[in-house]
């Protein structure tokens, strides 16, 4: 991609904005609008088309979810949302995943991570590590609640395409399943692919959200004490 990356930033604090429009700035990357509530979020991203959202969940007016929701309706050319937030794995931060957000970021973050985020969900990727993603859809998940799960209806899976989605929702990455499956790290992603169209999702950390609430993987499912210090290690982005 040779166009400038455009961006966004919801945020109702100032500082906050200026700070992060100074270091995206540095890093050539351009900062279309700024909002300081939802719906003037909703409004800017109408009127400016951005390639990224980086979107405060606490916000007057309207919060960032519900401008979540509606900025990403799924027409063409919809941006991606990067969930800001203050605290580690903010039950918030679950609620924005579920209507399509492609991860989350604390408001500490550091200028590196900050631009390397944006330009990762620009290309497609998530800011979550797969045990990151499990624990946070682990903690906050409620099968049969009103939060009916994104797609409850896998009949449309292969017995193949089922067996990666559940390896998937316990953590493993793209080489870890072509290893478990004795399969090509390439036939493993057109797996993910044909996954995430046939069941009309944006990207993995969605697909995992719906194999704990479809109940094809259930909580705490293979929680090992590896795996739990994994998940306490990784990067919240990757």
């Amino acid at each position: 991609m040779t166009e400038p990356l455009r961006v966004l930033l919801a945020d109702d604090q100032t500082l906050v904005r200026t700070g992060f429009r100074m270091i995206l700035g540095a890093d050539g990357i351009d900062v279309v609008a700024e909002a300081t509530n939802g719906l003037a979020a909703v409004e800017a991203v109408n009127r400016t088309r951005p390639d990224v959202v980086l979107m405060d969940v606490r916000m007057p007016v309207m919060d960032g979810l519900e401008a979540t929701r509606r900025i990403l309706t799924g027409t063409a050319g919809e941006p991606r949302v990067i969930i800001l937030t203050t605290f580690d794995l903010d039950r918030y931060v679950y609620a924005a995943l579920s209507a399509g957000a492609s991860g989350f970021l604390l408001k500490d973050v550091t200028p590196e991570q900050l631009t390397a985020a944006v330009r990762t969900v620009r290309t497609g990727d998530t800011l979550l590590a797969p045990a990151i993603t499990r624990r946070l859809v682990q903690r906050f998940t409620r099968r049969g609640s009103d939060t009916a799960a994104l797609h409850r209806d896998l009949t449309s899976l292969t017995p193949r395409e089922l067996e990666v989605l559940g390896l998937l929702a316990r953590g493993l990455s793209n080489a870890e399943l072509a290893a478990r499956l004795h399969l090509a790290e390439a036939t493993v992603k057109t797996h993910v692919a044909r996954i995430l169209g046939k069941l009309g999702l944006r990207d993995r950390v969605q697909a995992v959200i719906v194999a704990y609430e479809t109940g094809l993987v259930g909580v705490g499912e293979r929680e090992t004490r590896t795996e739990i210090e994994t998940a306490e290690h990784s990067p919240e982005w990757m």
